[in-house]
């Protein structure tokens, strides 16, 4: 830390926090005990509690946001001249970051033209559910409404998202859930054997049972097919080989919007601007939150292109022919003006060429792992965007149980190194370790963290 604490003793931080705050995804009743962590100051690639310790931060902000680092003064400098300038104003009327940004994340889209601001993945992703359903009822005499959705995706909180949230312990004891959400099979090719899948065109074979689906349901009930480029906390599930050129061609023989959710992947996180663009696919919408601005404002994007955009102005004599939509943190400024100083900084530090880079070194640092630590069954991953799924059998390929792989998780917290796991995400399958450190990491940060888990691995396994 850099001693600028106002005060020493923030005893007072830590009580206040014990008695009032309600953390996210953990459970409280060991904070009875013990006291609840207090992340203070972060610089570069790290974190310091409220202890004073340090943390090399592997996860980018605990949930894949903060891509170009902590204490970018740029980035907190061009929001606070915005926030003086104009803090607010409804999405109803344009703001000069809102159109800026606009401008210039679509320059990196090729294909898509229309920029619709929002305050979070999920609520991206209700605008794009919302849209289909409106689509449906303007075109297809609302026939056109299912969603179809992946087994092991995740689209965010809400009970819409959840209604097409692909992990069954995070839905768990919040349904009933939305009506016309269809679920289609993942395509883990490693986990190929559970769905009775053969082992050649396995991408192919595995995209055809989403026309299955289709074609069960029937093309003329189906609107869209919503899907993450990469799986993210269901298990960094990168797609096979021809998934996704089977994926564009079912949708386009069905006339069935296509859904790509970039909340984790999107804004240089695989090493491209976008997941998809690794795979030659063009989405009718694209969501995305997350690293927009590194965590440095609140701000997600439903992106569309132009043909999408223009069913909602074909009649304008009709009052209610246009999306009759509002999200009032859409219109805040600072989330689009630290998003413009974030994509200057990813373009001026080739940060995507960084992420290439020591996204190819760690993935071999994971594979040279697997070789000496038998409970790695497999390592995937896009980018600085990795994962390391444990099992307790490499022949039977069972997976590890979720508390053991935990201890790997605070062996190495407790060595000042932060990595995640999956967490309630799939019953018996939470046993994926997952790295995403900042686009901004060294081959240096990247060795402790491989020593990190080299350590927790050897003290829990052996």
């Amino acid at each position: 830390m850099d001693g600028r604490l106002s005060q020493n003793d923030i005893s007072h931080v830590v009580e206040a926090d014990r008695a009032h705050v309600w953390h996210h995804l953990i459970q409280h009743k060991p904070f009875e005990t013990n006291d609840p962590r207090i992340i203070v100051e972060g610089k570069g690639m790290r974190v310091w509690d409220q202890k004073g310790k340090e943390h090399l931060d592997a996860v980018s902000g605990g949930v894949w946001t903060v891509n170009v680092g902590y204490g970018r003064e740029s980035i907190a400098k061009a929001v606070y001249d915005q926030l003086l300038k104009l803090n607010y104003f409804a999405g109803s009327a344009g703001s000069i970051p809102g159109a800026l940004f606009s401008e210039k994340l679509i320059s990196k889209m090729p294909g898509m033209t229309r920029v619709y601001y929002c305050n979070s993945g999920s609520e991206a992703n209700e605008k794009a559910f919302k849209m289909v359903r409106q689509i449906a009822h303007k075109r297809y005499g609302g026939n056109k409404h299912k969603i179809l959705y992946r087994d092991r995706d995740y689209h965010g909180t809400t009970i819409a998202c959840l209604s097409a949230g692909g992990q069954d312990e995070r839905n768990a004891q919040y349904g009933p859930f939305t009506p016309g959400f269809v679920r289609v099979p993942h395509c883990l090719e490693y986990r190929a054997a559970d769905q009775g899948a053969p082992t050649e065109n396995y991408g192919e074979w595995a995209a055809d049972q989403i026309e299955q689906v289709i074609l069960r349901e029937g093309p003329d009930t189906v609107g869209a097919l919503c899907l993450e480029p990469v799986t993210a906390g269901g298990g960094v599930i990168t797609p096979p080989q021809g998934y996704w050129d089977r994926v564009q061609e079912i949708c386009r023989k069905y006339d069935i919007l296509l859904h790509i959710d970039e909340v984790v992947c999107g804004v240089g996180r695989t090493g491209t601007w976008f997941g998809y663009q690794h795979y030659g696919v063009q989405p009718d919408m694209v969501t995305m939150a997350k690293g927009v601005a590194s965590g440095y404002a609140a701000i997600a994007c439903l992106v569309t292109t132009e043909d999408v955009f223009s069913m909602f102005k074909d009649n304008a004599d009709d009052p209610m022919n246009y999306f009759r939509d509002i999200s009032t943190f859409g219109g805040c400024t600072a989330g689009p003006a630290a998003a413009l100083e974030n994509m200057r900084i990813i373009e001026d530090e080739d940060l995507l060429g960084n992420t290439n880079a020591m996204g190819a070194y760690m993935l071999d640092q994971l594979h040279a792992l697997a070789d000496k630590h038998v409970v790695i069954g497999d390592v995937r991953g896009k980018g600085l965007f990795l994962g390391a799924e444990l099992v307790e059998d490499r022949e039977t390929r069972a997976p590890m149980a979720e508390k053991r792989v935990q201890k790997v998780v605070g062996d190495c917290m407790q060595q000042g190194i932060i990595i995640g796991a999956t967490n309630r995400s799939l019953p018996g399958l939470n046993n994926t370790l997952c790295f995403s450190p900042a686009l901004i990491a060294t081959k240096d940060d990247i060795d402790q963290i491989i020593a990190s888990v080299d350590d927790a691995l050897a003290r829990e396994f052996g």
